[in-house]
């Protein structure tokens, strides 16, 4: 098989050599305050139950609108998930230091807690202090990379005051919200991808600061009242940091979690070469050997295994999710299983934005990440699939405990196959995991399969028929599987989910369209068929252990009964993908006596049975959905979203019915939206003109620096140093006479930056941005400008595009060298500098510190609701202007979306044909940034809005900031998109003012 440095395990064939690995009694651990959450070598055990850790990653401060985390939340649920992550970002709680906001709008995640109980999943916080995330600066706040608070991620005392107060903070909050108080809050991560235990790991040599380090961060969380167990995901396989079982040294945390991104977690694959080399694509890792060497005690935890990718600047439009697709999906995470891992965590289950310049330089203002819930919040393909592997861990409770009997290719009529064979030493249950033995292998291949079950060694099928794996694809073949009192004894085809809510245990099994799958249910004599949609070719064979049923799959859903009042249902995988098994109770064990199966529509949210009425919440798009309900027999009463639906009863006993036609499309929807006209214009950058009033501007005047990266001339010219820390920054130098004939320009702006320079308001030139450069000179002649023999004022505005990561997060933004060119040219007397209005001192604490820099219209407010531009003229951005310049442009339209409709809403920024990308472009939605558009570097054209920022029955400020970079005329074209619409349960129409504070005065930053 194709692995990245994968270790063989011999192929065992009987069963006393097969349990004799099974005799080890492996330690069960707590984290000596208390016994809710207990774990050994197999998995978590959860108030006294196992369970398969099946988490997915979202960020809160990615959605600023906590009426929408409910929907997200739904839709982690409905996909399987039993537990979701969240990352904390001190810099979105601490903008200014000595401040902390857990309290104002989305700052407030409390609520987060809350839903997670109500929908049912655990959850794992992850506070940091440092969180990278291909956030800004990695989460750090823009205070903290100034130098003065040292080199930051050690045990330094100035840097252990510094984020002492939010992690403190954040600890009390989430102590409330635990497990062992009644809450969801199981776990908790002690920073982040923080593998520096050892100075060699080889020779087990110890880092002394970052083991004090993580000592003071795991005190503080204790002191402060978390009291589950603590974790860390090491970056690597080679780190080998923080496990108790590989060392006895300090900073320990009580288990052990790896981070892994096989298939790089960029758009841009250039990015991991380092870290993933020259490994093809589709390569899977082999991590089993790893687990057993620094963690054998420990359940194999993935704290952050790949979910997708980020695209970056310059990358594809609309990202790369054929990269981590479906097919990605079903391989990958299948994969993990046969690797014996027992708890995963998918980074991004849902990725959002990067509003307001959140993320750090290298990526845009989206982070759909081609996560299974897009930016949009819409669902799809990859969700759906995701969705078959995770309602598949929910029910494979075997898989908690089981130990690795063998891999090999030995196990198929082929050695294209490689199988895993996991085995559950308690109860027998075994699953055989199939896959290409050359992982990025594309054939169709069919095979046989040989497999240890109570009825004997049997090579399956049994029949005629065969197992096929379509190219990049992988199963997981169960036997010995737990149905109620019986056993499916092996199926060919995957088990998607059991129930046994109506005392009738029915299992679902699916397979990909046209192939063919065999089961043997015990405790049988003999089978019918209740149901043909999705099946041919049906035989019933009787057997001494059970009875045999082979089929070929076709479209639908058909349902096969049993004399032993079993029944199956087999899928097509079509007809899976809009499967859905929501559960009576908020258990986030979510059993089988509980489960409901739902068929038909796009999305099913929640269910509720009172008395003889089953009601179920959700979504549906198509022009007419059929619906199909596994309830309890007692039911004789559907509701969908509170309307009663026309049920019957079928003959196997469920109930089928139809939703109404949809009220609206995508394309009716559009059609309603009120135009973007009725815009209004102003100039965006007096700033550049000599005569402009920089009395109120910040001195630049410092001659020295904290920053370990030292200027090349003085004053020091770094935002950071004078409170800037996001957005535009703007500089003006003053120099004497008209003796300089030019001038040397070095700005820091991080990948993907620009910056322009003007000398008495003529423009001398730009740099238009390039995804490989952090740092970009030019030597700018004088030449087309007019020089004053008195005084001159040189202006120059850089786009900071957010602070580096890791061991970069120091480093600045701003000018670091500023050298006047000609033979007689003098020094400049003086420098001003302006950035975000108000700097750290008058952060929007709704908005926050990411979403404003310094922009004219930014420190003045254009950009926010209620602001009076009656006095600027007409003007449209696809009219645009000539010259090198900027401009604002607003205006104000009405929504008012139906009740009912679940409409995802965005933007779409094109530039006309013909005319010139060289500049750069910001769209505000009621005060928020929600797009930057850079057609020179990035492909980024659909700006998605959430609800909430956008009001859907109210007036809603449009503002779009255009900076030209060159004389070419700057033209923009802004249109409405409708990303999708269905029909829903869930309610937008709350009211969310709250989270669009109007413009106030804000003369004085101008």
């Amino acid at each position: 098989m194709r692995f990245s440095g994968f270790v063989p395990l011999l192929l065992l064939h009987s069963l006393t050599t097969l349990f004799a690995a099974a005799q080890t009694q492996w330690p069960l651990h707590d984290d000596g305050l208390n016994s809710v959450v207990e774990w050994d070598h197999y998995s978590y055990i959860i108030n006294g139950e196992r369970l398969y850790i099946w988490s997915g990653e979202m960020h809160y401060w990615r959605v600023p609108v906590p009426e929408i985390w409910l929907d997200i939340l739904q839709k982690v649920k409905a996909a399987g998930f039993n537990t979701v992550s969240f990352y904390g970002n001190w810099a979105y709680h601490s903008p200014k230091n000595g401040t902390v906001d857990f309290e104002t709008g989305a700052h407030n995640f409390t609520r987060l807690f809350e839903i997670t109980k109500q929908v049912g999943l655990y959850v794992l916080f992850r506070p940091g202090p440092y969180i990278n995330a291909e956030a800004s600066a990695g989460g750090f706040p823009g205070w903290l990379t100034t130098g003065e608070y040292g080199s930051t991620r050690n045990n330094d005392t100035r840097y252990t005051e510094a984020w002492t107060p939010y992690i403190s903070g954040v600890s009390k909050i989430i102590s409330d919200h635990q497990v062992t108080n009644g809450g969801n809050v199981f776990i908790y991560q002690i920073e982040n991808e923080y593998g520096q235990q050892w100075i060699n790991s080889a020779t087990k040599t110890p880092n002394e600061t970052a083991i004090a380090y993580m000592e003071l961060l795991e005190a503080s969380a204790r002191s402060n009242g978390i009291d589950v167990p603590l974790v860390h995901n090491n970056p690597n396989m080679n780190t080998k940091s923080w496990s108790k079982d590989f060392s006895n040294e300090g900073g320990n945390v009580d288990i052990y979690g790896l981070d892994h991104y096989p298939s790089c977690w960029s758009c841009n694959l250039t990015e991991c070469i380092g870290t993933n080399g020259a490994v093809p694509d589709f390569t899977v890792y082999e991590y089993f050997t790893n687990f057993q060497q620094v963690a054998p005690t420990q359940p194999s935890f993935m704290a952050e295994f790949q979910g997708g990718s980020y695209n970056p600047w310059g990358g594809p439009q609309g990202g790369c999710v054929n990269n981590t697709g479906p097919d990605w999906v079903n391989v990958y995470y299948r994969h993990n299983v046969a690797e014996k891992i027992s708890a995963m965590n998918v980074y991004m289950a849902f990725g959002g934005t990067s509003w307001g310049g959140i993320s750090m330089p290298s990526v845009g203002t989206s982070y759909d990440y081609s996560a299974p819930i897009s930016e949009t919040r819409l669902i799809g393909d990859k969700y759906y699939e995701t969705k078959l592997f995770g309602q598949f861990l929910r029910v494979a409770r075997d898989l908690t405990k089981v130990d690795m009997a063998g891999n090999s290719t030995l196990y198929t009529s082929t050695p294209e196959i490689y199988t895993t064979e996991l085995r559950n030493p308690d109860t027998n249950g075994a699953f055989y995991v199939t896959i290409h033995t050359d992982s990025p292998s594309t054939n169709l291949t069919s095979f046989k399969l040989h497999v240890s079950t109570s009825a004997g060694n049997i090579t399956v099928p049994q029949g005629s028929g065969s197992i096929t794996l379509n190219g990049r694809e992988s199963k997981i073949i169960v036997t010995d599987f737990a149905i109620g009192k019986e056993r499916l004894i092996y199926s060919t085809a995957e088990v998607l989910t059991v129930s046994t809510v109506s005392k009738k245990p029915i299992v679902f099994l699916w397979l990909p369209s046209g192939e063919s799958g065999e089961f043997l249910i015990s405790g049988a004599r003999k089978g019918s068929v209740a149901r043909r949609d999705g099946t041919s070719g049906v035989k019933f064979t009787a057997s001494t252990a059970g009875v045999i049923a082979s089929f070929v799959v076709t479209s639908g859903t058909s349902i096969f009964e049993f004399d032993n009042g079993i029944q199956v249902a087999v899928l097509d995988r079509a007809a899976a993908y809009h499967t859905w098994m929501p559960t009576l109770t908020n258990n986030p064990h979510s059993y089988d006596n509980s489960t409901v199966v739902v068929q038909g529509p796009y999305l099913v949210r929640d269910v509720s049975l009172e008395r003889r009425t089953l009601s179920l919440t959700g979504d549906w798009a198509s022009n007419e959905t059929s619906i199909e309900v596994f309830a309890p027999k007692n039911v004789k009463i559907l509701k969908f979203n509170g309307s009663p639906v026309n049920v019957k009863r079928t003959s196997y006993g469920s109930l089928v019915g139809h939703l109404p036609r949809p009220h609206i499309s995508v394309d009716s929807l559009l059609a309603q939206l009120p135009a973007l006209s009725d815009w209004k214009v102003n100039d965006g950058l007096p700033e550049k003109e000599s005569n402009y009033d920089e009395s109120k501007w910040i001195a630049a005047d410092h001659m020295t620096t904290m920053c370990p990266s030292k200027p090349e001339t003085y004053p020091v010219l770094y935002s950071d140093d004078y409170g800037y820390h996001m957005g535009n920054i703007l500089w003006r130098g003053r120099f004497p006479g008209a003796s300089a004939t030019g001038i040397y320009l070095s700005v820091v702006g991080g990948t993907s930056s620009g910056w322009s320079a003007y000398l008495n308001g003529d423009y001398i030139g730009s740099f238009l941005g390039s995804t490989g450069l952090t740092t970009t000179s030019l030597n700018l002649t004088f030449a087309n400008a007019t020089l004053s023999n008195t005084t001159n004022v040189l202006f120059v505005i850089q786009d900071h595009m957010g602070k580096d990561e890791t061991s970069g997060v120091l480093n600045p933004r701003g000018i670091s060298n500023a050298t006047l060119l000609g033979p007689t040219a003098q020094n400049f007397t003086s420098w001003k500098v302006a950035g975000k209005a108000g700097g750290d001192e008058n952060i929007d604490p709704v908005r926050g510190t990411y979403n404003e820099g310094g922009l004219h219209a930014e420190r003045l407010g254009w950009h926010l609701p209620g602001f009076d531009d009656g006095s600027w003229g007409a003007g449209s951005p696809v009219d645009g202007f000539s010259g090198a310049g900027a401009k604002f442009y607003r205006t104000v339209v009405p929504l008012d979306i139906p009740e009912g409709i679940d409409a995802s809403l965005g933007f779409i920024l094109n530039v006309p044909q013909g005319a010139a990308s060289t500049f750069r472009a910001q769209l505000y939605v009621n005060g928020y940034m929600f797009g930057k558009f850079v057609p020179w570097i990035g492909n980024q054209i659909s700006f998605p809005v959430f609800p909430g920022i956008l009001d859907y029955h109210g007036d809603n400020t449009i503002g779009v900031s255009v900076w030209s970079m060159d004389v070419a005329p700057a033209k923009l074209k802004v249109d409405w998109a409708v990303l999708g619409v269905v029909e829903s349960s869930y309610d937008l129409s709350f009211d969310s003012s709250y989270l669009r504070p109007n413009w106030t005065d804000r003369s004085m930053y101008a």
